[in-house]
């Protein structure tokens, strides 16, 4: 790779992650209501809840994407995404993980799955993701998935704060965060190496900043419509 290659690849990394200090859900309101201990009871199961929406349709627009990417390799990485979301016989997935944190906070299983008690603009914001990751071209599906680049410093803060300012929820109940902190670090190598490695052109660029972008205003409207709902105006 010649230097004007490495220089332009690190400025485009750049690009990307700047759009994620700016405009990642870490800065929403709720979120930082969350992280300071002032959320009640019915707000942080308002958002466990309909958050759910979000963790059950990840490996469905994984699994999109999966038909799409262009190598062998690439598609046994990818379906890992799949497997640790799912899980298999004996071994238990990311989601039988969020239902544990819906008990902890005082949900059953059956509302969980139960699609009907969504909020709209939840459900309006996640279907639009999954129909993207649907039409949309392999390497910007693939580039509105860098909010991950963002999550771990995130994660680790939820599971410090939650233990803090909300001793009421079982500790079990954030399994889930604590498993994304040891399987996030390849998801995010491999996000950077089939953005990085085949986003060569200046419309390919763009096209994965404005995925990323999209992808940061789903997880904003998505606590938006918690907000509404069972927040705070503030």
């Amino acid at each position: 790779m010649n230097a004007w290659s490495t220089e332009n690849t690190e400025e485009f990394e750049a690009r990307l992650r700047s759009i994620g200090e700016k405009r990642y859900h870490h800065l929403h309101p709720f979120n930082e209501r969350m992280h300071a201990g002032s959320l009640t009871e019915e707000e942080f199961r308002g958002w466990v809840r309909n958050r759910f929406y979000y963790q059950v349709n990840l490996p469905v627009k994984d699994a999109f994407i999966l038909t799409k990417l262009p190598g062998r390799d690439d598609r046994r990485r990818w379906i890992r995404r799949i497997i640790d979301h799912d899980g298999r016989t004996g071994d238990e997935g990311g989601l039988e993980k969020w239902v544990r944190l819906g008990e902890a906070v005082g949900l059953t299983r059956e509302q969980l799955f139960d699609d009907d008690t969504v909020l709209p603009g939840v459900r309006f914001a996640v279907d639009a993701y999954v129909d993207f990751c649907r039409r949309r071209p392999w390497l910007e599906s693939v580039a509105s998935a860098l909010t991950e680049l963002f999550a771990p410093d995130l994660l680790s803060r939820r599971i410090t704060d939650v233990e803090h300012h909300y001793p009421w929820i079982a500790p079990d109940g954030l399994d889930y965060f604590r498993a994304r902190l040891t399987q996030q670090p390849k998801d995010i190598a491999h996000l950077l190496d089939l953005v990085l490695g085949h986003a060569k052109s200046r419309e390919q660029q763009d096209a994965c900043a404005r995925a990323l972008e999209f992808k940061c205003d789903v997880l904003w409207s998505l606590l938006d419509a918690v907000q509404l709902a069972y927040g705070k105006s503030s």
